[in-house]
């Protein structure tokens, strides 16, 4: 097949040094002076809004004034007793448009403190330390709590229980506990198998165990943890992806970028994956943001994402889209795919039509706009395959779970959080802040000997 008109996928665009480059931290981790120097920036703030903007309520205050007193360790013994996972939102977390943004240095100077790389400073601190374990498990209680999930909502839980006594199984559908954060987020924004050591530290607690290869796909096995453990918390994640649902759509070359990414990060040396020379990336989040910076980094010629709305609607913030476009990337606006168009089965273009607001309705025009592609990855969004769920007897709002203000679901003894409740977000720090929640809903009841309303 000729190239020029598809079909150019292939691996080792670039050389061994140039992959080895493009795939350390984007962003560099901050030197003790570097750290220091940061940390007397921050204004101590009594009633400080960072702290309020962060889910999960880290007095970011207290921590930063540890670091510049020198405790490091008494700065990690702050942000992790808040969040557990808090070393991987540091490198994750959106902070621009959370703590960062509302940061009084911020406000008046347009300068924020540097609040989430002071905190990776302070966690990797611990964890690069000889004694990294700083919280001890309480007196065996007795109570087995059941796990689904081991992402972020789901190891926090686990952990938080554990700390207070409970022992926890945890029961994983993948090969690794870690959710997004092992199989979903940019390699450079994690470098150096991160997720991986972070679920490490939060089992060492102790009380945890681990079983892979699980998945809930029938009434059955819920009813079976609802009977044998004393309650079930469910932190399923999103597991299927939308579809473009136009002609086309299965050619070779289309792919979810959730699995491309996937692949990216369980891979041990980038030069074997194959990448196209033109890549169409159709979304407007952080996978989008994400799939497309790698499609360079991994040495595609040109790389476009097309979003059917204006920046203003863009779930990826201004930041991630200044990174993608220093990358060479470029965003396309108000245009939405109608057709996947293909050569012998391989795709070699991508056809759109100008859309345009009528009220709160996109309203497609005459314009058409073709962009050639070796490669589309569909960054449309994922949701929950909720057929099980239902025949649970589960209650859903909006195709996800229906959870209280304390994370309890419709059925007695099952809490939930995470991305597959109504209110996920689609960011770790939530689902810890809703893993924690459930937690500590669960330690309350147990421990007063009251059932969930059974």
């Amino acid at each position: 097949m000729n190239e020029e008109r598809g079909g150019d996928i292939r691996p080792g665009r670039l050389s061994p040094e140039a992959y080895a480059a493009h795939f350390t931290d984007h962003v560099p981790p901050l030197t003790q002076a570097q750290a220091m120097l940061e940390a007397s920036r921050c204004l101590y703030c009594f009633d400080a809004p960072c702290m309020h903007a962060c889910p999960t309520r880290i007095d970011v205050p207290s921590f930063i004034r540890r670091i510049a007193e020198g405790n490091v360790r008494g700065a990690a013994a702050s942000i992790l007793e808040s969040n557990p996972l808090g070393g991987f939102c540091a490198r994750d977390c959106p902070t621009e448009v959370l703590c960062e943004q509302v940061c009084v240095r911020n406000v008046q100077q347009g300068q924020p403190v540097a609040i989430g790389r002071l905190q990776r400073f302070a966690v990797d601190g611990l964890m690069a330390s000889t004694e990294s374990q700083i919280f001890t498990r309480a007196a065996d209680t007795g109570r087995h709590i059941a796990v689904v999930g081991a992402g972020p909502a789901g190891l926090a839980c686990a952990h938080a229980l554990a700390r207070t006594g409970h022992s926890v199984t945890v029961f994983e559908a993948e090969p690794k506990a870690g959710g997004l954060n092992e199989y979903g987020v940019a390699t450079y924004k994690t470098a150096g198998d991160y997720a991986q050591r972070e679920v490490q530290w939060l089992m060492a607690i102790g009380g945890i165990t681990l079983r892979c290869g699980w998945r809930l796909q029938g009434v059955e096995q819920l009813e079976h943890l609802r009977q044998r453990f004393d309650a079930v918390f469910l932190g399923l994640g999103l597991g299927a992806t939308h579809a473009l649902d136009v002609p086309g759509e299965s050619l070779a070359g289309v792919e979810d970028a959730i699995g491309f990414i996937r692949r990216l990060r369980q891979t041990q040396d980038m030069a074997t994956v194959p990448i196209g020379r033109r890549v169409v990336v159709i979304g407007g989040g952080m996978t989008a943001i994400d799939a497309a910076v790698q499609s360079k980094l991994l040495g595609a010629e040109t790389v476009t994402i097309v979003y059917r709305r204006g920046p203003q609607y863009m779930r990826a913030s201004d930041k991630e889209r200044d990174l993608a476009q220093v990358q060479g990337v470029g965003i396309v606006y108000w245009h939405a795919p109608v057709e996947v168009l293909g050569d012998d089965g391989q795709v070699r273009a991508v056809r759109f039509v100008r859309q345009h607001l009528e009220g709160e309705r996109l309203v497609p025009g005459d314009d058409q706009r073709l962009i050639e592609a070796d490669m589309v990855l569909k960054a449309i969004g994922q949701r929950l395959d909720s057929r099980v769920l239902r025949q649970c007897g589960l209650a859903l709002r909006d195709g996800r779970i229906a959870v209280d203000g304390a994370g309890r679901t419709s059925l007695t003894k099952v809490w939930a959080g995470g991305d597959c409740i109504a209110e996920g977000e689609d960011l770790t720090v939530t689902a810890v802040s809703q893993g924690l929640r459930a937690a500590r809903d669960i330690d309350r009841l147990l421990r007063v000997g009251e059932s969930s309303g059974e």
